[in-house]
């Protein structure tokens, strides 16, 4: 059993036993190992001596325990300082890598394989492994191009889709490519696990910043492949449904999304223009597409009557589809009004709670109770992964 001077609570879930090598770094990579982590498994993060990971330096904002954006993605792991550039500490590496079930980086395309450390070398010797390997474009044409999420959104085309009609295109308002990259890396990972119970293999997978991006663009990607149409920017309009926008009140914006006729009937009976739902012009979604800005210019009409938090409160309470726009503060609150508990409190090694953190999205039954250690500090457990990895197996 591998020692552990940081995790002071014992690995729990559906994912212990596992042990995972991370030597990703940033967004992707470690969010999808953190997501593995609040499973059970054991992720111990390996990091450059002196400066480790690049988003710990990637501030403001900073929390008493230092950078946010670190913190986001790297709880309940473990922290080990290895110069991979230095031939001891890159044969510590090797042992860590031949000891775990998964192998997460996101180095440039060949740098783990000049360092010993690629999937070919590894699996000959540990060939249950799982190796996940991911690049901003393939290992192919597009390997030598750095991964940024800000480029891929640009290259991949969530830009062009992204913006007023009228305005210039504009990029997602979170890294929006890596987490979804982080996501099916994740998947991926949890796939070839299950195959490896059968098979006693392990699995080389390869995932990029574009295909997931290019994956993810759903109705709007199929939109060109199936019916030759280019989506543009809309803003916060739909394509294909009307109304599903924000429409203004008489003291800003509420978005409503009525997805079918029912909806739309209900939502103007509540705004006492009953007579819109029979117009052949609106009766109909596909009408009220063809027809958007007069019907638009109707709803906003009778909505500017009031206030948009009354507007939600009587359009909940017919069954149609509406919300004001929230911070995520608000938003957070939101959540726990409703019982969702979005949030836990991690602790460090001592128990202290030192700050709080989204939780793992999933709710499960039975309940799996949430690993909430902090984020480690820089080479936290050093002595004790080194001198694990010195000793034989």
């Amino acid at each position: 059993m591998l020692p552990s001077a940081h995790c002071a609570e014992p690995s729990a879930g559906p994912l212990d036993g596992i042990i995972v090598a991370d030597f990703s770094r940033v967004l992707a990579g470690p969010l999808a190992t953190m997501t593995l982590a609040d499973l059970g498994a054991r992720v111990i993060k390996v990091e450059r001596p002196g400066t480790g990971d690049d988003t710990r330096h990637w501030g403001p904002p900073f929390s008493a325990t230092g950078a946010t954006y670190f913190e986001s993605v790297n709880r309940n792991k473990e922290s080990v300082c290895l110069d991979l550039g230095d031939p001891a500490d890159r044969k510590l590496a090797r042992s860590l890598a031949l000891r775990a079930d998964v192998v997460a980086e996101n180095f440039m395309v060949g740098t783990m394989d000049k360092l010993g450390l690629g999937y070919a070398d590894l699996a000959a010797e540990n060939p249950g492994l799982v190796y996940a390997s991911i690049t901003g474009f393939g290992s192919a044409g597009g390997a030598a191009l750095p991964g940024y999420d800000f480029i891929v959104q640009a290259l991949g085309g969530l830009m062009s889709i992204t913006g007023e009609a009228d305005g210039g295109p504009v990029k997602a308002g979170v890294a929006l490519v890596d987490v979804l990259t982080a996501k099916d890396a994740a998947i991926g990972i949890l796939a070839a696990l299950t195959a490896r119970r059968s098979t006693g293999r392990g699995a080389r997978l390869e995932l990029n910043l574009l295909s997931s991006l290019q994956g993810a663009l759903a109705n709007q990607g199929q939109a060109y492949l199936g019916a030759d149409k280019i989506p543009g920017r809309m803003g916060n309009d739909h394509p294909s449904i009307v109304p599903y926008q924000l429409l203004q009140c008489s003291d800003g914006p509420l978005a409503v999304a009525c997805g079918n006729d029912g909806q739309f009937a209900r939502l103007t009976a509540v705004l006492g223009c009953d007579e819109l739902a029979a117009d052949p012009r609106f009766a109909a979604n596909s009408a009220r597409v063809a027809n958007r800005l007069e019907l638009v210019e109707l709803l906003e009409k009778a909505l500017g009557t009031a206030p948009a938090e009354i507007w939600q409160g009587k359009l909940t309470g017919a069954g149609v589809p509406a919300g004001q726009v929230a911070t995520i503060a608000e938003g957070l609150d939101f959540a726990a009004s409703l019982g969702l508990e979005p949030t836990i409190d991690v602790r460090n090694s001592a128990g202290d709670t030192v700050g709080r953190q989204v939780r793992h999205p999933i709710t499960w039954t039975p309940p799996l109770p949430p690993r909430t250690q902090a984020p480690p500090a820089l080479g936290a457990d050093d002595r004790a992964i080194r001198g694990w990895l010195a000793s034989p197996q």
